[in-house]
């Protein structure tokens, strides 16, 4: 059983339609936090009179830093009727990415959780942010985020410039229904609802920017390929900041009148309890989620009983794994990337089992794929492999980087997405992997060049060189290889430290190789040769496992 298609097209009136039309169903679960969609409504309501209390207007950027949890969809929701744009920050995040991201995305206020594992927003935003202290609410005048007026803490005292989340939520009086109603109609289909950062060939990541209307549609086609309703569960762990998280799990279900079932973090033995209490029947994650969970002590089928569908990536061994070990028989192969609103093929779940395990699906609706030869960008014939390009549901461009969003579209508008692949004779796409040097693991993308640069940074480091590895569990595995400045040694738990100080746990190395300068292969016109350089650390390992 599917629904027809929303005809709201901005987040905000989605909200009130699907409150009108699954008023009592279940929205939002979250521990011991139930939400209706009626409920999300009324909480969404009185949070976006309080930020337009507090000055928040529409066209401003609205930094979020949070876990999943229902205070992330509130604020999104908020956010987005009152025409403002959410930043989605990584709960990863690091002090120097923090303020790196807020001070690119031009933010003008944001909204964090107190702290998460070992990553302490409040504190790092007030380190930042010295001035707080003698700001008033609305009025902080930071040296360091000039743009920067407002802090939200979703859990910490108000303090100086920083409004607590239930001391900010008394501000809705201040302002009428018909105002939040006025602001709300403004909004357009077309205006901007997300920011998402993603790592791309870049030193730096790169803010997506994606509109409200393809957000709603593309979503609605992702889940009527998984035959999704409103008797769906999703079991919640992929990170909402994220595009798998926010552009297409999110809307995919609730398009549907389905139910968010949120898991703060990913920790197996709760997940498996989750999806057992809750009777998950979506699982959205990948091999090395599905691996975690078959190795949790508390692991049955039982736990996973519900599981019907969901969506992953992989190769055909991974997948076949993760359908095994969730019994989800309809789990669906997908192809697509943050430009274009998470997918731009999804499988259906009635396809043969040969068909989502070898192939990315058919494009979904409104989406238009082709391959194209790598140097003179003409359309490849069906069956000849080359670069995927994508028009149609696609990203407008990336904020703040006009460069980088003019050199990531063809003459003709498809968006260029350095993936290999191949469009099959029954229009299916096929993908071939990655012509760029992005690094996949766990899921995520990493750029080597933003890594390089920290190590680079190194008092000790000469050169950096930074690849993926192919890794059972992760997919790939980084590893850095360095030239060491003359006299000096490594000491690689330093350097191990170092990095986790400036970059996300999931982007420091996990192993350092060192090289001279002497036995770095180089090309016939003297620079570092890396593809080479690779190819010579895959070799050697591949000899120390077979000597071992």
């Amino acid at each position: 059983m599917t629904t027809n298609i929303p005809k709201s097209r901005t987040l905000g009136d989605l909200l009130d339609e699907l409150a009108k039309s699954y008023r009592d169903n279940e929205a939002v679960i979250w521990k011991d936090s139930r939400l209706t969609y009626s409920q999300l409504k009324e909480e969404v309501d009185i949070f976006a009179r309080s930020l337009l209390s507090l000055g928040i207007k529409r066209g401003e950027n609205v930094a979020l830093i949070a876990s999943n949890r229902p205070e992330w969809l509130i604020a999104m929701f908020a956010i987005a009727k009152i025409g403002a744009t959410t930043v989605a920050i990584s709960t990863f995040s690091t002090q120097r990415e923090l303020h790196w991201t807020l001070k690119h995305s031009r933010s003008s206020c944001v909204i964090s959780i107190s702290s998460l594992k070992n990553h302490n927003f409040i504190e790092n935003l007030q380190e930042i942010c010295p001035e707080y202290k003698d700001s008033k609410i609305g009025k902080l005048r930071s040296k360091a985020l000039p743009r920067l007026k407002n802090i939200i803490a979703i859990e910490e005292k108000s303090i100086g410039a920083i409004i607590n989340w239930h001391d900010l939520r008394k501000m809705a009086q201040m302002t009428k229904p018909e105002n939040l109603q006025d602001a709300q109609g403004k909004v357009k289909s077309g205006d901007t609802c997300f920011i998402l950062y993603t790592s791309g060939s870049t030193a730096e990541p790169k803010g997506v920017i994606l509109a409200h209307g393809n957000v709603i549609t593309n979503g609605y086609h992702i889940g009527e390929r998984q035959a999704l309703s409103d008797r769906d569960r999703l079991w919640f762990a992929v990170p909402l900041f994220w595009s798998f998280g926010s552009a297409n799990a999110l809307p995919a279900v609730i398009t549907h009148g389905g139910c968010l079932v949120l898991q703060e973090t990913f920790e197996p033995n709760e997940a498996l309890e989750i999806m057992a209490a809750e009777r998950c029947t979506v699982f959205y994650g990948m091999i090395n989620i599905a691996r975690a969970l078959l190795e949790a002590p508390s692991y049955s089928l039982d736990k996973v009983k519900y599981m019907r569908t969901g969506l992953t990536i992989g190769l055909p061994e991974d997948i076949e794994f993760i359908i095994r070990t969730l019994d989800a028989k309809e789990i669906c192969n997908v192809y697509g990337s943050t430009e274009t609103y998470g997918n731009a093929a999804v499988c259906h779940t009635t396809d043969p089992l040969e068909v989502r395990l070898n192939s990315q699906g058919l494009p979904l609706p409104g989406m238009k794929i082709r391959a194209v030869d790598i140097e003179t960008r003409t359309p490849l014939k069906k069956g000849v492999v080359g670069e995927l390009t994508v028009a149609g549901c696609v990203t407008p461009g990336y904020f703040g980087n006009i460069k980088q969003t003019q050199s990531s579209f063809d003459k003709e508008g498809y968006f260029l997405t350095g993936d290999l692949g191949f469009v099959g004779e029954d229009g299916r796409i096929y993908y071939r992997g990655r012509l760029k040097e992005m690094i996949k693991t766990g899921g995520i993308n990493v750029a080597p060049l933003e890594i390089e640069n920290i190590l680079m940074r190194y008092p000790k480091t000469k050169q950096a060189f930074v690849f993926g590895m192919p890794d059972a569990v992760k997919d790939e595995k980084i590893i850095a290889v360095l030239e060491i400045k003359d006299n000096f040694e490594l000491d690689a738990n330093a350097l191990k430290k170092y990095c986790r100080r400036e970059l996300a746990s999931y982007k420091v190395p996990e192993q350092f190789i060192l090289r001279t300068n002497e036995q770095l292969p180089r090309t016939s016109t003297g620079k570092i040769n890396k593809p080479e350089l690779k190819s010579q650390i895959i070799e050697e390992m591949k000899n120390h496992a077979a000597s071992n």
